[in-house]
């Protein structure tokens, strides 16, 4: 199914991952309309597209049920990606619940009431947990490590309830530690790529938690969301689930020492204690995303890493105020729920 010069709903559409999808689907002559809270999006992200008329963006939080299924109704497609992250279930775990798991619950609904073609729920490779068994299938055992990741994994069970009860052809995908340009680097939003990145630049040591031997499989955003649209495509994929990434290891340390490298910076790495709940290994098996698709992710890590150095260099200066947003246990700048103050 090709699903240009149609009506698509992306919910964090001017997040990360989303505002990479939105610049595909205008390219495709699709009519978007981005739902979006900006908690954690930003309107940067869209800016290239503000004098475009087929892009709609509306604010609006998808714990609105109500707001939410006005938005969704007479879509054919929606790409489901909005939630909270992992740092902020740390300290704040019944936010990232009601809008992680409630208010996937309420998208699914609205597009259901909507009549909507297809669906896609964007979960993540945190529903794993740390892997004893590598690379991890899509069948892999489930333990996660946080509310985030046990929200993800919830809603990829209401997806797959809605498909199986054949109220809303669906498709899950389970990207894996994307990183590119337009990533977070600001407080508890903050991932490590961009933060490692903007230290480096800025003479500021970068902070390794543990000993740095935490793996992740590193997937280049475009090639995230040019795969999530292909999926949504694919008449094979529906009531699947697939990894999204490139099946390769890679330490936290790696990648300190190669941006390091591009960089052209040789500054001793900061020390610092485990990250709580911290997943200690991630490493995919895309299997069975190459045999839907007939290919997965290409870019290397290095590949990858020179483009997002050379997007941070040009469109975030290493001021005064970025420099304060780098706090190195970002968790800790979120205030504790009352239950978890006395642990």
């Amino acid at each position: 199914m090709d699903i240009a010069n149609s009506r698509v709903v992306i919910t964090g559409g001017a997040g990360f991952i989303g505002s990479h999808m939105v610049d595909i689907l205008l390219s495709r002559n699709n009519e978007v309309i981005v739902i979006d809270n900006f908690s954690t999006g930003s309107w940067r992200n869209l800016e290239d597209h503000k004098n475009n008329t087929l892009l709609h963006v509306v604010v609006a939080d998808i714990r609105d049920e109500s707001e939410i299924s006005k938005c969704i109704r007479g879509a054919d497609f929606v790409f489901h990606l909005a939630c909270q992250n992992v740092r902020l279930s740390l300290r704040q775990p019944t936010i990232v619940h009601e809008v992680n798991t409630t208010g996937t619950l309420n998208v699914l609904k609205a597009s259901v009431a909507g009549k909507v073609r297809r669906f896609l729920y964007c979960s993540s490779s945190e529903v794993n947990g740390t892997a004893s068994i590598v690379p991890m299938t899509e069948e892999y055992h489930y333990r996660p490590e946080t509310i985030y990741g046990a929200s993800k994994l919830a809603g990829e069970y209401y997806t797959q309830v809605f498909h199986r009860a054949g109220w809303l052809p669906s498709i899950i995908a389970r990207p894996h530690n994307n990183y590119g340009p337009r990533e977070h680097y600001e407080g508890c939003k903050g991932e490590v790529i961009p933060r490692f990145i903007l230290c480096a630049l800025s003479g500021k040591s970068m902070a390794i938690y543990g000993d740095g031997s935490q793996t992740r499989d590193f997937t280049y955003v475009t090639e995230t969301a040019s795969f999530m649209i292909k999926l949504l495509e694919c008449d094979d994929a529906l009531g699947e689930t697939y990894n999204v990434c490139r099946g390769e290891e890679v330490s936290i340390l790696r990648i300190a020492e190669i941006i390091s490298e591009i960089i052209g910076v040789d500054k001793p790495y900061l020390r610092l204690k485990g990250r709580p709940s911290d997943v200690l290994r991630l490493y995919g098996d895309s299997t069975k995303l190459e045999r839907a698709l007939g290919s997965i992710p290409q870019i290397s890590i290095r590949d990858g890493l020179k483009k997002t150095i050379s997007w941070f260099r040009e469109n975030v200066p290493v001021d005064k105020k970025v420099f304060a947003s780098l706090q190195y246990e970002n968790w800790e700048t979120v205030e504790q729920e009352s239950f978890l103050k006395d642990l």
